[in-house]
């Protein structure tokens, strides 16, 4: 079965690697607001993980910054997402604002909706429809 998953995941990424999304460019002060937006964010993944894989693709897609850890390559990682998030589930976006508490969001497609919805282009696109 390892070797499968092995197989499987070196696929997954040749392809991701093969067609890789073109990152929008934007002007440098709007690129500075978004970063620093997104500056608190922290997408726990596994390299190889097909749901981790879209919401990565989405990432590039609208350039955004977010931090990435591989929780089974960092202890504390791991540590942080079972205490914090309460499960070890991966993909998992953690947003901590200042002012507001930590929110731990699961599954792919919530974080996407979520992630486009905090994107002007992304938001614009989805509105002209």
């Amino acid at each position: 079965m390892a070797v499968i998953r092995w197989i499987l995941g070196v696929f997954i990424l040749s392809l991701n690697w093969i067609f890789s999304p073109k990152s929008i460019m934007r002007n440098s002060i709007l690129q500075n607001e978004i970063d620093k937006k997104f500056a608190s964010f922290t997408l726990y993944h596994y390299p190889a993980c097909p749901f981790c894989v879209k919401v990565r693709r989405v990432m590039k897609k609208y350039n955004l910054s977010i931090n990435l850890i591989d929780p089974r390559d960092s202890e504390i990682g791991m540590q942080d997402l079972v205490q914090g998030g309460g499960k070890l589930k991966v993909p998992c976006l953690r947003i901590h604002e200042n002012s507001k508490d930590t929110i731990w969001m699961y599954e792919s497609s919530a974080i996407i909706s979520f992630l486009k919805s905090q994107t002007p282009e992304a938001y614009e696109a989805n509105n002209e429809k």
